[in-house]
């Protein structure tokens, strides 16, 4: 909650004066709605907050899809090479993102993968599960993506489901690395 007095914000755990009476720090907190009341002070609701992942500060989600930007007439605006400008979307940024993820997770295990090319030498069958499971993992969770119609969907695949005391990822979850 927020707290105003004669229209402007109290803040909380600061000191204030009203008229020539010098409130300490803790007031708001330890006095009643009717002693705020009797001041003049107003509780209003605190300002919503948006997770910025996927919604921009005001509310108003972000486009799920890639958007062809278009100039004031509605003709496509093009970048200096003549291409289309195009503004990702939620779906290709966060794919975008398992890329990375699943590239960082097969990188450390890469250089088994060098040394059978380099000198032959087998890639241990526990590092070839893998490296084939994060490769599957990527796929499922970029396909999970797409499958979000809307952006609340895309919200519930990036939380987690709680039972019992235990939360649960939404999405599907990368594989344990052997070694650790």
């Amino acid at each position: 909650m927020a707290f105003l007095l004669d229209g402007k914000p109290l803040a909380v755990d600061v000191p204030f004066t009203v008229g020539d009476v010098n409130y300490p720090a803790n007031w708001l907190r330890l006095s009643t709605a009717q002693e705020k009341k009797d001041l003049g002070i107003t509780e209003v609701a605190d300002a919503p907050t948006y997770d910025s992942r996927f919604y921009y500060g005001d509310g108003t989600a972000r486009a799920l899809d890639d958007v062809n930007e278009v100039d004031e007439n509605g003709d496509p605006l093009l970048d200096e090479n003549g291409n289309q400008v195009v503004t990702l979307g939620l779906k290709s940024i966060f794919k975008a993102q398992e890329k990375e993820v699943a590239g960082k997770y097969l990188a450390k295990y890469d250089w088994y993968v060098i040394r059978k090319y380099e000198a032959s030498k087998a890639i241990p069958t526990a590092i070839k599960t893998y490296r084939t499971a994060v490769r599957t993992a990527c796929l499922t969770r970029e396909t999970e993506i797409d499958n979000c119609a809307d952006t609340a969907a895309l919200v519930t695949l990036y939380g987690s489901t709680e039972k019992d005391g235990v939360y649960t990822p939404n999405m599907t979850q990368y594989p344990v690395d052997p070694n650790a």
